[in-house]
């Protein structure tokens, strides 16, 4: 697919990895429709995205919510006429371990709060945006690409069992749409990161840093920007369909 004047859905896309990915797909020409809970930070990820001379609209919605991810998608066909992708980027984590042991007594558990969270964000918010994405690129006659960002952590990693479901989730989910959506000229895919550089990450304790990276046979964190241009290629390749790319350094956890 060539990406000049394409209509690409970002959620997520005020900050992180989402505006890594806006900036790269805004380099080679596409428009953007950026999705967040955060006004400030979709704000200024707009105006550099501008500054790269395409046509960039904020959306403040909440995933998870299935009558707003409805408005959401309306919203966008009506202000750009087409959706000719999506990136599913929008998630959150809620960390602890399953069970918390101490002197054979079971002292904390992994709350069902914490649990629920991550799925209606993670996973029910990637579903109900593929599902709306899908919908209207088929009403409006529109091939394209969805892309969910799944995780290195979809292989299992402790302290995530909620995180970890839905990253493994995710990319599923992409092969099972990238099997039923073909038929309407629609692809689907998944990039799975390892630990990259994001705001998040960096403000990791410089010490845990030194560990993450000491793990990584690359010796070092990705980049956002290295995830943004896988996002490129997947879109670019016509024949990418149904299958999770994992960009890590070559970590294994």
């Amino acid at each position: 697919m060539e990406l000049k004047d394409k209509v690409i859905v970002v959620t997520g896309g005020g900050r992180g990895l989402g505006r890594a990915m806006a900036l790269e797909l805004a380099g080679k020409g596409a428009k953007l429709a950026l999705v967040d809970l955060n006004q400030e930070d979709l704000d200024q990820t707009v105006a550099m995205c501008a500054d790269k001379g395409v046509e960039a609209r904020s959306y403040q919605a909440d995933i998870s919510d299935e009558a707003a991810v409805e408005k959401l998608f309306g919203d966008i066909a009506t202000d750009f006429g087409a959706i000719n992708g999506l990136v599913n980027n929008a998630g959150i984590t809620r960390d602890g371990l399953f069970l918390k042991v101490k002197d054979g007594k079971v002292v904390n558990k992994m709350t069902k709060d914490q649990w629920d969270l991550v799925i209606k964000v993670n996973l029910t918010g990637t579903f109900l945006c593929a599902r709306e994405a899908a919908a209207k690129m088929i009403e409006l006659g529109c091939q394209g690409c969805i892309i969910n960002i799944s995780s290195i952590s979809r292989a299992g990693n402790m302290g995530q069992t909620n995180y970890t479901a839905t990253k493994a989730g995710v990319a599923a989910m992409a092969v099972t749409w990238a099997k039923e959506l073909a038929r309407y000229g629609i692809r689907a895919a998944a990039v799975a990161p390892g630990f990259i550089g994001t705001e998040m990450v960096m403000s990791m304790k410089p010490e845990a840093l030194e560990k993450v990276e000491a793990m990584i046979p690359a010796k070092r964190l990705g980049k956002p920007e290295e995830i943004a241009k896988t996002v490129a290629f997947i879109f670019e390749n016509d024949y990418i369909s149904g299958r999770c790319f994992e960009v890590d350094g070559a970590l294994r956890l």
